[in-house]
């Protein structure tokens, strides 16, 4: 293991600029963790540092319209552990790239795009070989 993380419960925030003084603090972390995961996971050929980054602050920004400090200190807590199993290699390849590449879209985005020329016998013929 080149880089573990220590995953420690902090205490409570206790007002609303102290949990998003702890997000900033989150995202640095997260960000310099970024070369060292792509040393472990090898994923120089697939994304870029900056994507990387554009994503982990896309997943913050998510939760930008919640409020309530215990709850930004619950999902700081969820975002401190994902990052400790990423940086432990506790996760493959593909799971990485699932979750922080692709996204939640997937690899198939223009399905209807590449449907339109085909004959109305090719599309037959796919509907009735799916198992």
């Amino acid at each position: 293991m080149a880089f573990a993380m220590r995953v420690k419960v902090p205490p409570n925030s206790a007002t609303l600029q102290e949990a998003r003084h702890r997000t900033f603090d989150f995202f640095r972390a997260a960000c310099r963790s970024i070369p060292s995961i792509m040393d472990i996971y090898n994923l120089y050929d697939v994304v870029t540092p900056s994507q990387l980054r554009s994503t982990i602050a896309a997943e913050i920004r998510k939760n930008a319209h919640i409020s309530n400090p215990k709850v930004i200190d619950m999902l700081l807590f969820k975002g401190m552990e994902e990052l400790s199993n990423i940086t432990e290699h506790a996760k493959q390849r593909h799971h990485i790239i699932g979750q922080y590449v692709v996204g939640n879209q997937g690899l198939v985005q223009d399905v209807a795009t590449k449907d339109e020329n085909i004959s109305k016998f090719l599309k037959n013929f796919y509907k009735t070989n799916y198992f």
